[in-house]
């Protein structure tokens, strides 16, 4: 008898290539969803079980007496499903993301400021609501996973995504550097000169690191890990990629980062500008995970599918982008006259040279600088 799993979400970016995973290991596959969106390809065959998983009453009422040799948790209130399928599976891996980790949305908490780079799992994790509400939400979500493992409910695995790219997200931050391309635009306003890093998955990559979990519960077991794509980009590196996949260049200004007012949308939280890498080396040394597509190749196949299938944004989006050009454009201006400015200062500029020891002949006492 083939083993049964249910993916609790299933229709989003790294979904239908869970589902398709998890069917080509011989699963018996079925997805819950809230039946709002649907996915052409995930395959007819599958199960969709209508249910909301924001909730234990609805998400326990779509379970009724089923049960599943595996549970992979892509959506929903996680603590709610932690409690709920412990009836319903002896294997859960759950997916979360980075709030929980203290600093990421309020860098000026840490000393000193800013998250540790890169950013291993055990770095310091929100403690209360009052610190910040959804940041404690998603950590006492990954708890309650981990103590349901400990109890013997289940063997579980919670994996933090980083930011996912790939064709059918909501809203792909691509495309708002896609419109600057599309509307002619030559410039770009970039925190730092973009030398910010920030981790993103692509999608297939991101559904990978899933499926190793559920390929080896014996070393993912009782573990959180971070998943990211191992090649990560700058910020003005991924708008370098960006613009080349749709046969462009745009010219980098870069703005102290307190100032790049229209780069905030290219980061979540859209406020401090900070690094925030994941350190992914303990899911690489557990489950040897690579990136089976290179970022550079998914972030470009990720761009000509949002220009073949343009994204429905938020009603604000259009009167945000206008005013956004029009304050790149007075920014670029006082940036060339402040570098105008710094470039008339008087420094002194030397040659590097090494300091250590390099003799001309055997035996010298002292070296070329007479130390």
């Amino acid at each position: 008898m083939s083993q049964t799993a249910l993916v609790i979400g299933g229709t989003g970016p790294t979904g239908p290539h869970i589902v398709n995973g998890l069917i080509d290991r011989g699963y018996e596959t079925s997805i819950l969803h809230r039946g709002a969106h649907d996915s052409d390809l995930i395959p007819v065959h599958v199960e969709r079980i209508i249910g909301d998983p924001h909730f234990k009453e609805t998400l326990s009422e779509a379970l009724g007496d089923r049960r599943f040799d595996l549970i992979v948790a892509t959506y929903g209130r996680i603590r709610y499903v932690a409690e709920v399928v412990a009836e319903h599976t002896d294997r859960l891996i759950t997916v979360g993301g980075s709030p929980g980790y203290r600093g990421t949305r309020q860098p000026d908490r840490l000393f000193p400021w800013g998250l540790q780079v890169p950013l291993p799992e055990d770095a310091p994790q929100v403690a209360t609501e009052e610190e910040i509400r959804f940041g404690y939400l998603a950590r006492i979500s990954e708890l309650a996973v981990l103590e349901h493992h400990e109890a013997g409910d289940y063997a579980a695995t919670h994996l933090r995504y980083p930011l996912i790219y790939g064709p059918r997200q909501l809203v792909p931050m691509e495309w708002r550097v896609m419109r600057r391309v599309l509307d002619g635009r030559e410039i770009v306003v970039l925190p730092d000169d973009g030398h910010i890093l920030f981790s993103r998955g692509y999608a297939v990559n991101m559904a990978h690191a899933v499926l190793l979990a559920a390929d080896d519960p014996g070393a993912s077991g009782g573990k959180i890990y971070n998943a990211a794509d191992t090649h990560q980009f700058t910020l003005g590196q991924w708008v370098e990629v960006i613009a080349d996949a749709m046969g462009a260049k745009l010219e980098i200004v870069g703005i102290p980062g307190d100032y790049a007012y229209p780069a905030r949308e290219l980061v979540i939280g859209r406020t401090e500008m900070h690094h925030q890498l994941f350190d992914t080396y303990a899911i690489r040394a557990d489950l040897g995970y690579t990136d089976i597509v290179p970022p550079i190749e998914g972030l470009a196949e990720t761009v000509r599918w949002y220009r073949d299938n343009p994204p429905s944004m938020p009603e604000e989006f259009e009167e945000d982008i206008k005013a956004h050009y029009k304050t790149e454009e007075r920014l670029a201006e006082l940036d060339k006259a402040y570098r105008a400015q710094l470039g008339e200062v008087e420094h002194v500029a030397r040659p590097y040279r090494h300091p250590y020891a390099h003799p001309k002949k055997p035996n010298e006492k002292r070296d070329h600088r007479s130390r």
